[in-house]
């Protein structure tokens, strides 16, 4: 699909479009959907509601006081009619008196009320001739500096350009569901007539759905055809590692190594799911697998979405590995020169036997002597190409973590029929984290609360939404709550977020993992990749304003130690009710799975899925909740048209599916096919 650049807009415009679409694809605009709609079909006025009117200018009235606002005096056919403007701007009177001629009749269209016998309407929000204001108004999520007109004028430009794609769709299910063409669907919702239905909602969502399943299958096709290798090992290594761990297996590690042991030592390759609550120990399991193909005389890498994550990764690794004798090594993208080739020829001459690494490890220079396991975590951040392309590497068995309880419905929407192995239970020596939620008021006593545990030596993050003031007017800051906290316990205290230079953050996280700093003031960039066992307190501020399962991975950054941990969540002041009960399901309960399912309850339809999720689960039009039900559905028919047509080329609807492919960015996963 063409990028965005080809409509013809502005640069700044552009790069605004691709803020907020997250691509850089027209396709990436037009699934950028509305996420309401605004009926303006009322031709009568109604007190509170919005109307769309034919008015006669009659007279611009200026204010007679700064407080007043310029007045537009109007007829219409129902009575006389004030359009008023606050703002004191010079170009403002102007503007109006070109705007609204005497004598000349507008379309006018904003919400009215009714004032001591008289109607008004504060700054309509549309003026024009007759006939150019939209029935149906389509509101689209923006970013600061791109408007609603801005978003309109860029879908009017974009959404004739899918018209003639084929279709990938059976015609039995578009007849029986009333699916609209994709092309038709997409037209209804950013340029309605009438307010949008749920068949064309329904039709997008079964794209996607669809899209993800062909491109799961091919992936498991791949994987699962080419041979694997058998690998058994010998316990040498793995017993040294858990010595220097320090404690036993729990019942549950024992019960998922095994799983992981089993595929490990078949012929075929294994294509598993580890999924771990947090802080159940998913990284000692996959270090142990590694362990297992490096005694079996192979390789292993583990490649993880950021650097910040990898290093956590890596520092788990070296804890472990550190007498063995065992060869390894970390492989980012910052380590340059000497090291860098040093990795390199001892991947491909086989004298590293373990890489943590991030996507650096799929570049093309990077080669391999025997790769025998691949462990990729957090593969939801990773699209489905670069999941395949370290896998590609050699005849590689592969195990996929994640973090992120996932309800048991949703599994088939990421992995498909890849194994699935669940770890639920903490490890030995733990104790339960105690969780409560801290009303305004008792924001003291907090503060005083942290000034005795700094003086025990313990450590504390404090987390909140916004990296700045801007990014919403009522957001706290991580800037703005730095500042504040620092007056207050003065070098204790340090920062840390994503818009921060790599070194800048990686100091601040190793000055409070070092114990130099007391009090870690961060956004969620510490949501995942940091290990601090000595921090003890977890305070997240605005809590109502994270999803349920952001704050159950926030949560587990504290008791990573045998010392008591507490998660203290400080809401808005103006908790609303169904908030109330939605934090109360986090203080009441540990289980992430059920968590993640309360999260899908309370979480609603809007948000469900996709960018806005903020990296979670990573759908942009289906919904976990609303579309449950077709899941099932697109992995069947994923299936069957993957056994008719392997190579989605030998009959018309195969080679539709390669073109939805592309549109939902999972061409690349065709790449090996076409190779071979």
């Amino acid at each position: 699909m063409a990028p965005l650049e080809s409509l013809g807009l502005p640069e700044a415009k552009s790069k605004r479009l691709m803020q907020a679409t997250g691509g850089r694809r027209v396709i990436d605009l037009l699934f950028h959907l509305p996420d309401r709609y605004i009926d303006r079909r009322a031709d009568r006025p109604q007190d509170g509601e919005v109307a769309t009117l034919t008015v006669s200018p009659v007279e611009i009235r200026p204010p007679g006081t700064p407080r007043q606002p310029w007045t537009v005096l109007c007829k219409a056919d129902f009575g006389p009619l004030d359009i008023s403007y606050f703002g004191r701007k010079s170009w403002l009177g102007a503007w109006l008196s070109r705007t609204y001629p005497p004598g000349v009749e507008r379309r006018v269209s904003g919400r009215l009320r009714l004032f001591r016998d008289r109607w008004r309407m504060e700054a309509a929000d549309y003026v024009e001739p007759p006939d150019r204001i939209p029935a149906i108004q389509p509101v689209w999520p923006a970013v600061k500096g791109l408007t609603q007109r801005d978003l309109a004028a860029a879908v009017a430009a974009a959404v004739e350009r899918p018209k003639g794609l084929p279709e990938w769709q059976d015609p039995h299910l578009l007849s029986r569901r009333r699916w609209p063409s994709f092309w038709t669907a997409l037209l209804s919702l950013h340029q309605p007539e009438a307010p949008p239905d749920t068949p064309a909602q329904e039709r997008l969502a079964y794209d996607e759905l669809l899209a993800s399943q062909l491109a799961i299958g091919l992936v498991r096709r791949i994987v699962r055809e080419r041979p694997g290798r058998a690998m058994a090992g010998t316990q040498e290594l793995r017993l040294a590692a858990l010595s220097a761990f320090g404690h036993p297996l729990t019942e549950g590690q024992r019960a998922v190594l095994s799983e992981i042991d089993a595929d490990m030592a078949a012929p075929q390759r294994m294509l598993r799911l580890l999924q771990g609550d947090v802080g159940a120990g998913k990284t000692l399991i996959a270090i142990l697998a590694m362990l297992r193909a490096v005694e079996a005389g192979s390789q292993a890498a583990l490649m993880a979405p950021t650097e910040l994550l990898a290093r956590q990764h890596f520092r788990t690794l070296d804890r472990l590995l550190h007498n063995t004798g065992v060869s390894y090594a970390l492989f980012t993208g910052s380590v340059k020169g000497q090291e860098r080739r040093r990795i390199l020829t001892g991947l491909a001459d086989g004298s590293l036997s373990l890489v943590v690494g991030t996507h650096a490890l799929i570049e093309e220079n990077v080669e391999f002597r025997a790769l025998g396991l691949a462990v990729v975590d957090e593969q939801h951040r990773f699209g489905v190409a670069q999941r395949l392309a370290l896998t590609e590497k050699d005849r590689t068995d592969v195990l996929v973590m994640t973090a992120t309880p996932i309800p048991r419905t949703l599994l088939l929407t990421h992995w498909g029929e890849m194994a699935v192995s669940r770890l639920t239970s903490r490890p030995s020596g733990r104790l339960p984290i105690i969780t409560r939620i801290i009303r305004a008021d008792r924001r003291a006593q907090l503060l005083q609360r942290l000034h005795a545990a700094f003086a025990e030596g313990g450590r504390a993050y404090w987390v909140v939404r916004a990296v700045e003031e801007g990014e919403k007017h009522d957001n706290v800051a991580a800037e703005t709550a730095y500042a504040e906290l620092k007056a207050i316990f003065g070098s204790r205290v340090r920062l840390a977020h994503g818009a921060q230079r790599l070194e800048v953050r990686e100091a601040a996280l190793h000055d409070f993992a070092s114990g130099q700093a007391q009090l870690l003031v961060a956004t969620t960039v510490v949501e995942v990749g940091v290990d601090v066992p000595e921090a003890t307190i977890m305070i997240i501020e605005q809590a109502e304003r994270f999803g349920l399962a952001a704050l159950h991975q926030l949560r587990g950054r504290v008791g990573r130690g045998a010392a008591q941990s507490y998660c203290l969540l400080l809401p808005s002041q103006d908790l609303n009710e169904a908030e109330q009960r939605r934090l109360a399901v986090l203080r009441d309960t540990s289980d992430g799975f059920a968590i993640a399912d309360a999260d899908l309850v309370y979480r609603g339809g809007g948000d469900a899925l996709g960018r806005r999720q903020s990296g979670r689960l990573g759908h942009r039009l289906a919904d976990s909740d609303r579309h449950a039900s077709l899941v099932p559905m697109a992995h069947q028919d994923a299936t069957l048209l993957l056994d008719r047509d392997p190579e989605l080329n030998a009959t018309p609807r195969g080679r539709a599916a390669r073109a939805l492919l592309a549109l939902f960015d999972h061409d690349l996963t065709l790449a090996p096919l076409a190779a071979g």
